[in-house]
């Protein structure tokens, strides 16, 4: 490591949000349980193997993700940060993606961000099924371009999650983020993501 700190990797993971109670109880009844899917390992499980002991990768459970609330993933966030180095990457999948948007959209961070990585993240619910609740976007991101280093978008043309079309939102509010596209990622729930780590390496690469 030629002498360097571990780089630390926050990594949010993705949830769900509903309107009332009575919604979320009906998508609990409906729900179509897939025993194989339970036992599955994904890229975000195996992010720290991949990545090596140059990086701490540090994956918070967020509170209840079956019925996410913005509120309470802030606060169980911040609990995070003073254990955090400058130089910090964060890493968001899905509504974790859009949770990382609206917490450094609307809130100054004390440490110095190298690196914001947001794969498949909603942008609104206007194009699609789901409900954002109160994970909103805010209207302006300009301080999340500000404080949160390179930004990079991941974004897969047969997400049938989150609509493509949310890529395009996140391009026009972020004008300056690294942007790949994707045609067979889906919602990118896959075992490896060897772009992903490819580009977290290359950031230590190009550190002074």
């Amino acid at each position: 490591m030629n002498g360097r700190a571990k780089k630390q990797i926050v990594l949010i993971h993705g949830g769900d949000t509903f309107e009332t109670y009575e919604e979320y109880l009906a998508f609990l009844k409906s729900f179509e349980l897939d025993i194989g899917r339970l036992s599955k390992r994904g890229w975000k499980d195996g992010l720290a193997s991949v990545l090596g002991n140059e990086y701490d990768v540090i994956a918070p459970a967020m509170p209840n993700k079956s019925n996410a609330k913005y509120r309470e993933w802030k606060i169980w966030f911040e609990k995070i940060i003073p254990f955090l180095n400058d130089g910090v990457i964060f890493v968001g999948h899905s509504l974790g993606g859009t949770f990382l948007v609206k917490f450094l959209s609307e809130n100054r961070f004390p440490k110095k961000i190298r690196a914001t990585f947001l794969v498949a993240p909603p942008y609104d619910a206007l194009d699609s099924d789901y409900t954002l609740a109160d994970f909103i976007v805010p209207d302006r991101l300009e301080l999340l371009q500000e404080q949160g280093g390179d930004i990079f978008l991941y974004h897969s043309k047969d997400d049938v999650v989150v609509p493509f079309a949310d890529l395009e939102k996140y391009r026009n509010a972020l004008p300056e983020a690294r942007v790949s596209v994707f045609n067979d990622r889906g919602h990118f729930n896959q075992e490896v993501f060897p772009e992903l780590v490819s580009a977290i390496q290359g950031l230590l690469k190009a550190a002074p």
